[in-house]
């Protein structure tokens, strides 16, 4: 669906209730995302749904008005689960502000800070919990809460989630809440893993897929420049006095991430780091620096990344090429959000052409090529040289599910959704 297509639907065609679409409205949201549109109606009349959708594309608000409906009508509770702290932070502020002051009760169960707060918020009975899944365990294990009355489970950017090892706690959740709630499972990428879980854990989900797996936002202008590793930082230092914008870098590791942050504070630049080496302080302190503007530059992590929530970055730097190839659908991401555009520029050192053909393959896309001069360079074939390619083993696992479609369906327009094939749920 085409942005002019949206631009003629307004959220009073998605089966939202009243209070809750005044709410919305006040809040400024005027015309819905594609993900917004196709999944909403959908998880409001009681389906699961399988999201298939980018960073930026406006997934919190397309699980966020389902779950309060479902809450407020059934008197169940709520459970959201994401990757990391950051992002479960933004998600809660963000379920508030749509709430407004319906009486809504929240409890975050994150880890990194006092786990006593979260106890009392437990204790409250809250309508909605936000987690993340090995700190949610743990008040599990420690009989703090029980999840025998949650009507709808929401799993956010659950590839990430299991890229991050979170797979059996996950299955540990999924074995604990009740058979008959609702489910919804966003992802901006599709592989067996989570073909497998939706398969085994929901019942016949509806397929919604805004963009296809791997895919990138046309908004956003690609770019590669091929650099020996010893120029990298002279690299960086040309394009942050290029651009002026809001730059977010990223860092294969913490000590890189903080080595790289120092190197650019000397450049004369605002920036701040956020890795897993900082408390739960220091991370919000340097996301809310960069939100503001107090800091125009910011470098992270992969881990640490997935919770920034920032719509004005123009220009994302990947100092490192990720250890994933889904992962750089995932950093592109953070720029060229909701209709804007932006720019992302990878480094990599002579030897990782292998690694760039695996990135090209994933999203179909093949990237411009340049040396540190801004000479275009030969561009790469997107089949990996073979014998040749240093990281291969990393990315096999992110091609094996890229095609895990099943038979689309008609209906709804131009809306693009699937379900996938009817099975029971495994024994709990």
């Amino acid at each position: 669906m085409s942005r002019e297509e949206l631009q003629q639907h307004d959220f009073n065609d998605l089966g939202i209730t009243p209070g809750l679409l005044k709410r919305i409205q006040d809040l400024g949201f005027v015309h819905p995302t594609p993900i917004q549109y196709k999944a909403i109606p959908v998880a409001t009349s009681g389906e699961d749904v399988v999201g298939i959708a980018q960073t930026g594309s406006g997934k919190t608000l397309a699980f966020s008005v389902p779950m309060l409906q479902h809450v407020a009508a059934t008197k169940t509770v709520g459970l959201i689960l994401l990757p990391t702290r950051e992002l479960a932070i933004q998600v809660e502020e963000t379920l508030k502000k749509i709430a407004g002051k319906a009486g809504l009760r929240t409890a975050i169960i994150i880890g990194g800070i006092n786990p006593y707060p979260q106890i009392k918020q437990l204790k409250a009975k809250p309508h909605i919990i936000v987690a993340t899944p090995g700190r949610l365990i743990d008040h599990i294990e420690q009989k703090h809460i029980s999840l025998s009355n949650v009507g709808m489970l929401v799993l956010d950017e659950a590839d990430r989630m299991l890229d991050m090892g979170f797979e059996p706690q996950l299955k540990s959740i999924l074995a604990s809440v009740p058979t008959d709630r609702q489910t919804m499972l966003f992802s901006a990428t599709m592989p067996a893993r989570i073909a497998d879980i939706a398969r085994q854990y929901m019942k016949k989900p509806l397929r919604i897929e805004v963009a296809k797996p791997g895919t990138t936002v046309d908004t956003v202008q690609q770019e590669v420049f091929i650099v020996p590793r010893d120029e990298k930082v002279n690299l960086l230092k040309q394009l942050l006095k290029e651009n002026k914008g809001t730059v977010l870098i990223f860092s294969r590791t913490k000590h890189g991430a903080k080595k790289i942050a120092q190197q650019i504070r000397q450049m004369g630049h605002t920036a701040d780091e956020i890795h897993s080496n900082r408390s739960q302080a220091q991370r919000q302190q340097a996301l809310k620096g960069f939100a503001n503007g107090k800091y125009r530059i910011l470098v992270a992590t992969d881990i640490a990344a997935r919770g920034i929530d920032v719509d004005n970055i123009s220009l994302v730097i990947n100092f490192d090429l990720p250890e994933q190839s889904e992962d750089y659908v995932h950093r592109i991401g953070r720029t060229g959000r909701a209709g804007r555009t932006g720019k992302a520029i990878s480094f990599a050192v002579p030897e990782q052409k292998g690694d760039i053909a695996q990135i090209q393959k994933l999203i179909n896309i093949t990237l411009p090529i340049k040396s540190p001069t801004g000479e275009s360079l030969a561009s790469i074939s997107r089949e990996a040289p073979s014998g040749g390619q240093r990281n291969a083993s990393k990315f096999s696992r992110g091609r094996g599910g890229r095609n895990q479609s099943q038979g689309r369906r008609s209906g709804g327009g131009s809306q693009n959704r699937r379900r996938t094939k009817p099975t029971r749920r495994s024994k709990r």
